[in-house]
């Protein structure tokens, strides 16, 4: 379970504002990836608090609204679209997705918990930490408002493109999403980057 020990550990040695950044939506076929950054109070507990991927849609939901309307908490969420990932690829997106969240918060973190690897040219100092949404509050807190977030504007863009399913697979892979594609080609909201879509373009011709 995640807890303040990696926040506390930053704080002991200077650091007094800590924010917790993860992403949602790395490995789907369409749609963008979003990034979240949270700054939490410093004797912050939740008993639900957890990876994203480890709770019901429901408590994901209950969790959401309690970490967004806590005026305690200071948190910014962005999305980085299907142009900059197929321009840049996804890991660079990513990384561009938490250089701006680190940055549109206020006052200005002193340094950042990262899920993952290190971030290259981070505006912060980091510490990433490897399935840091099962380790640290501030980056679980983090995982969830990108996940809600990312999942609601993918039920929103299954009305604008409808056929493709976008609001039960949120656009991942899956056997249905692929049916998908083979029907019905790529829409606008696809990574052409991504080899299914783009072997899904080469089919059509």
């Amino acid at each position: 379970m995640p807890s303040l020990e990696h926040e506390n550990r930053l704080r002991s040695s200077g650091h007094r504002v800590i924010v917790g950044i993860d992403e949602a939506g790395r490995g789907p076929l369409a749609g963008p990836v979003s990034v979240a950054a949270v700054v939490l109070p410093e004797a912050y507990e939740h008993p639900l608090l957890n990876d994203s991927k480890q709770l019901t849609h429901a408590k994901r939901e209950l969790l959401y609204e309690e970490l967004t309307q806590d005026e305690r908490i200071r948190w910014h969420c962005v999305m980085i679209g299907v142009a900059d990932i197929d321009r840049v690829n996804i890991l660079q997106a990513t990384w561009l997705g938490m250089r701006r969240c680190a940055l549109e918060l206020d006052p200005r973190p002193c340094a950042a918990l990262i899920d993952g690897r290190p971030v290259r040219d981070f505006p912060l100092p980091q510490v990433a930490l490897v399935k840091g949404d099962s380790l640290s509050y501030s980056i679980a807190a983090a995982s969830i408002i990108a996940k809600v977030s990312r999942d609601r504007l993918m039920v929103q863009m299954a009305l604008q493109y409808p056929g493709y399913g976008f609001e039960i697979h949120k656009g991942y892979p899956t056997p249905r999403h692929q049916e998908a594609l083979k029907k019905l080609g790529p829409c606008p909201e696809h990574r052409r980057s991504f080899s299914p879509v783009a072997q899904m373009e080469l089919d059509l011709f």
